[in-house]
């Protein structure tokens, strides 16, 4: 294969991403990636100079935004004293990063294993709910993603799975999902009664209390479409768990560390699970880790019995010197009350957008992490493309997906959702930058309401 002897820089590394690597969740031909020489703050450059407005922090997860220097100069110092060691052994930054995680998550859970990731970090917090309890089925939604590793894969209803799933990790039952815009009950939040919730215990009825090790339920729902829960949902949840001794996990992969406005997704709940599982804003994704963070009890029952689990790279002293660094800036440069502020203030104005534009059928969002849900007609609600949309039924979210890109404007476009989840450091001036093009870019959903 021949290439021209004038080609770009920027040519040149897509052509070698293109020939000899792998991209996730796509066809390989056809696309068009982003060749992004460097990052700063709330912006992506690229190789031919223009910048992008990162909208969806990455995927959710560059929290305190990108090219911040003391991640870097944490990693280095690091580097210099240890860059590896086993699980077997410690390092300060290890104990430190612990302590400060007991002392951020809700009160009781002060013990972590450190994953690699979140899906790491949901594999293993289902081994342990299985390992703790004796017992092995697990209740899960089917709006919610968990990550791309075998159970947690089955754990999450999200259709991602499908095409490889003929062979689901056993002993994982959905239940449905407390989607008020689209309630599968018919109901209104202002005079339902919450039959989102006696679904679940129905279904523990069926399944068998004594059978059930634990509900795993997202801090806030994220790639799914940001479903909002009822205020009351996740402490009926939790009442459900404490009537037939069942184990709460809280995924906080996404929804925790400032994401939402609070360090933890459950914190506006007032509910305290027993694990939670997180990961991504951990780091703010500037090196891979997770963490598996559980309640005393848990911890305690294995002083005297095995614990059976385990990674080569378990609390990593590399990715824990960037996580004890990252959690240090979320507190000084005072991360979290910014996200909920911002927050506040996106929702007002996208309210806005709602007025100029009937495409926008529903806006949901908590903090930084929201969504757009796009729609054909909003007394019907017909989605602007469907639930795990085919590619034929993509044609008009992918117009609007191509508009941002060319805008300028970096986010994640799926199925009917536009998602606004920015990095926490987000100024006002920026977010009317990224809402001025989303705007825009709705403008070409707008002609096909009816």
């Amino acid at each position: 294969m021949s290439y021209s002897s004038t080609i770009t820089e920027s040519q040149e590394i897509i052509r070698d991403n293109m020939d000899y690597t792998l991209f996730s969740w796509s066809k390989q031909k056809g696309i068009a990636p982003i060749a992004v020489k460097y990052a700063k703050g709330v912006y992506l450059y690229d190789y031919d100079g223009k910048r992008y407005l990162d909208f969806s922090s990455g995927l959710m997860n560059v929290n305190i935004g990108h090219g911040h220097p003391r991640i870097a100069q944490a990693v280095m110092e690091q580097m210099q004293q240890v860059s590896y060691v086993t699980p077997s052994c410690v390092t300060k930054v290890r104990g430190d990063l612990g302590k400060k995680l007991a002392a951020i998550t809700p009160p009781g859970l002060t013990k972590t294993l450190f994953t690699v990731c979140g899906a790491s970090a949901i594999e293993n917090a289902i081994k342990l709910a299985r390992l703790y309890t004796g017992r092995h089925k697990i209740i899960a939604r089917y709006r919610a993603f968990h990550g791309a590793s075998y159970g947690a894969m089955t754990a999450g209803g999200d259709p991602r799975k499908l095409a490889s799933d003929g062979q689901q990790v056993p002993n994982i039952v959905h239940v449905e999902d407390p989607y008020c815009y689209r309630c599968p009950w018919g109901k209104e939040i202002t005079s339902c009664s919450r039959e989102c919730v006696s679904h679940i215990e129905r279904v523990i009825e069926f399944e068998g209390p004594g059978n059930i090790a634990a509900i795993i339920m997202e801090g806030e729902s994220g790639t799914s479409g940001c479903i909002k829960y009822p205020p009351d949902y996740l402490q009926k949840v939790r009442a459900l768990c404490d009537k037939y001794d069942i184990l709460l996990i809280a995924d906080e992969v996404m929804s925790g560390f400032g994401r939402t406005g609070k360090w933890f997704g459950v914190d506006y709940h007032g509910v305290v699970p027993d694990i939670i599982a997180t990961a991504k804003g951990i780091t703010s994704g500037y090196l891979p880790l997770g963490a598996l963070i559980v309640s005393d009890a848990i911890a305690s029952y294995f002083d005297d019995r095995m614990l059976w689990l385990g990674l080569t790279y378990s609390a990593h002293p590399v990715s824990c010197a960037a996580a004890l660094e990252t959690l240090k800036i979320y507190e000084e440069e005072n991360l979290l009350q910014h996200a909920a502020e911002m927050g506040r203030y996106i929702d007002q104005q996208v309210a806005l957008l709602k007025s100029k534009h009937p495409s926008i059928g529903d806006f949901r969002n908590t903090g930084l992490l929201g969504c757009i849900e796009l729609v054909k007609n909003r007394a019907t609600k017909e989605p602007m493309a469907p639930y795990n949309a085919k590619p034929d039924e993509m044609v008009i979210m992918n117009k609007v997906a191509a508009k941002l890109k060319e805008l300028g404007l970096y986010t994640f476009v799926r199925w009917n959702y536009i998602f606004i989840a920015p990095p926490l450091c987000i100024t006002k001036e920026e977010a009317d930058e990224g809402l001025a093009m989303i705007s825009e870019a709705i403008k070409i959903a707008d002609e096909f309401v009816n």
